[in-house]
Order: structure tokens, then sequence, then C-alpha cells
């Protein structure tokens, strides 16, 4: 049974209106920038919003159909787990993970054994009778999974489930999460603002700004093809507009490439920051995509620095810190810009 959710809400000035579908055992991660309506999103799936127009359901159980039917909250097969994971501090992890069978009836002791069971299983069995301010915050997220899955239910709404994390707990539960969700039979929505859960975690990516879907598929393909500066930004391209004939695309903010793959008409142009080279002066021999630039700005990255760079076309570079020395680098340097054909990916407007 598919979930199929046609979510349309409106709210003063703010307009949801997208289209999801999961499948069972499949992982969709929801992606967009603040604003975006990923949390309206959720909290319409969950049960917590109602629906102004359009749908939600589960194979032929429906959830939400304005203006009849709301299922509410409680009565939902929904598991989630919150980017502060919510807790009830006054309850060990035991019985926090007990507390979703027995609001559904479940006799205190056979929920307790199926508690017992899912900690288990996310590897805290010796922590069953600690209280939640005693647990580092990976094995506080651990018990979050296993309270949201013990009701084994047919959605499991993960929002931001890694944000509390740090970098090297991160690394660690993001692996773990990834098993215990191939295991999981159930429909599975990751909503998260970081691209590498998001790549790791999801065998769909659905990418909304404000309100609408504008990309989804593949990781793969999304990271390769962006559609959105928004996107771009996201999986680290360099993206441009243009008007593709044969192998010279005219830029809608100026400027011109050439690429290897003849095309025509409408096109997108992206490049990875690290295929942009840069020189004091312009090389011999001239390439066949130079062009001068002035640096804007520079960001310290873990091991690179990303330079900003102003010019027709406007792009990001990648360079290695010997590189800022050996240049002197600072907003205001003025350069030129190389990059070659081969390194440019071109593909139509949808």
């Amino acid at each position: 049974m598919t979930l199929d959710a046609d979510l349309r809400i409106t709210r003063d000035a703010f307009a949801l209106d997208i289209r999801l579908t999961v499948r069972p055992g499949e992982v969709v991660a929801l992606l967009g920038p603040n604003g975006a309506g990923k949390t309206t999103a959720v909290r319409a799936l969950a049960g917590l919003d109602h629906l102004s127009a359009g749908h939600v359901r589960v194979g032929d159980h429906v959830w939400d159909r304005p203006p009849k039917v709301f299922v509410p909250a409680e009565r939902r097969a929904v598991g989630v787990v919150f980017q502060d994971y919510l807790l009830f501090n006054h309850l060990s992890a035991l019985e926090n993970v007990a507390f979703g069978p027995r609001a559904r009836g479940v006799p205190r002791a056979r929920a307790r054994t199926q508690a017992r069971a899912w900690l288990a299983t996310v590897g805290l069995a010796e922590h069953a009778g600690a209280r939640p301010r005693t647990l580092s915050g990976g094995q506080a997220q651990r018990v979050a999974l296993a309270r949201a899955l013990v009701t084994q239910p047919d959605l499991l709404l993960l929002d931001e489930p890694l944000a509390a994390l740090d970098a090297s707990t991160r690394l660690h539960i993001r692996a773990e999460l990834g098993r215990h969700l191939r295991d999981y039979p159930g429909r599975t929505l990751l909503v998260t603002h970081d691209p590498l859960d998001a790549m790791v975690l999801a065998d769909r990516l659905v990418i909304i700004e404000a309100g609408r879907v504008v990309q989804e598929g593949p990781p793969t393909e999304v990271a390769r093809r962006p559609r959105t500066d928004y996107i771009a930004h996201l999986v680290g391209l360099n993206l441009h507009k243009g008007t593709a004939d044969g192998t010279t695309v005219a830029l809608d903010g100026g400027g011109a490439l050439i690429v290897a793959e003849p095309a025509a008409g409408p096109v997108h142009v992206a490049f990875p920051p690290s295929a942009v080279g840069l020189y004091p002066r312009r090389p011999a021999g001239s390439p066949r995509n130079t062009w001068p630039v002035t640096v804007a700005g520079l960001e310290q990255h873990a091991h690179t620095v990303r330079v900003h760079l102003a010019g027709s076309p406007s792009v990001l570079a990648d360079v290695t810190p010997a590189v800022v020395a050996e240049l002197r680098l600072a907003p205001g340097t003025q350069l030129w810009a190389v990059l070659k054909a081969t390194e440019i990916q071109t593909y139509a407007r949808g």
C-alpha cells in the first residue's frame, strides 16, 4: 500500500501545494529552504493540521479528505521522530518506548516486552532503566526511533532526526539509522536540511520551494542535474541558465560558455567549483572558457577555500589554502577564470 498525499493547505499568505508518494520499504527525503513548507507537510501527514483540499491515504485507508474525512493524530498509524526527540524526562527509556503500545491499549506487561525487544534492536538493552537526561545524543535518538517503530506504523516521519548530534556522533548514527530503515517495511519520509543525510539515507529526493515541488528523483540524478539555485547550492555546484546553439551557450546573466556536447534551446549548465581554475594573468593558449573575474568573498571549508567570483558569469571556485596565499586572494583581487568544456553538464530546462 503506497502513501498517496495531495497536500494543499492555505494559511494566511502561504500556500502549500505538493504531491507525495512513498512506497512500502521506500525512504523519501523532503528538502527545502526555511519557509518552504516542510514542517507544514509533516504536520498534515501526522494529523496535527487539517488540509484545505486534497487528500492523504495509505492504500484504501483515507486519513484526510476535506471536508468530510479527518482521522486525528492518535488514530493514524504514524510514528514520528522529532529533531529534539521529545522523550518524557520523567520516564525511563523502557517506559518511553512502551508509551506507544500502552496508549493503544496494550497491557503493561506486553508493552514492556515489546519495548525491551526494540531497545535491544537499537542496541540499548542495557540502558532500559536510564532516564533521557543521562543518555548521550545518539542514545536518545535511538530511543526515539524505537518509540516510533514499536507500534509498527504504516508511515514513519523523521523530522531532522540527526540535527541535534555533533559531527562525530552524527556519522555513526547516520549509518546505524540507515541500517534500521533498510529493515523497516513501512514508508519513511525524512525531512532534513542536510544534503548528506538525504543522499545517504533516501531512495528518492523531493525538493520544495515556496510550497511547490521544484525537483524530484533519485539522489544521483538530482545531484548531477540540479534545476534551481537552491538545489545547486545544496549539492555544491555552479548552475546557470542559458540558450544553447551547438556547443555555445549564451547565459541569461551575461557571458557565454563553450560546452562539449552540442545542444539547442533553453538549457541548464552545471559544473563543480573544483573545476574552475584561477590565474593572475590570462593563460597562454587561450583555453576555450576563459574570462576575467573579481574576488567577491572567501569561505573557509574543511580543507579548501571557496572563492566567490564576480564576472560574466559569476561563479564559485574551490582552491587550496596554498593557492589563496600564492595568488594573494582577497576581495577585489582581479583574476582570470578557466573552465574546461568537458567539465560542464548541459541539460534541457524543464
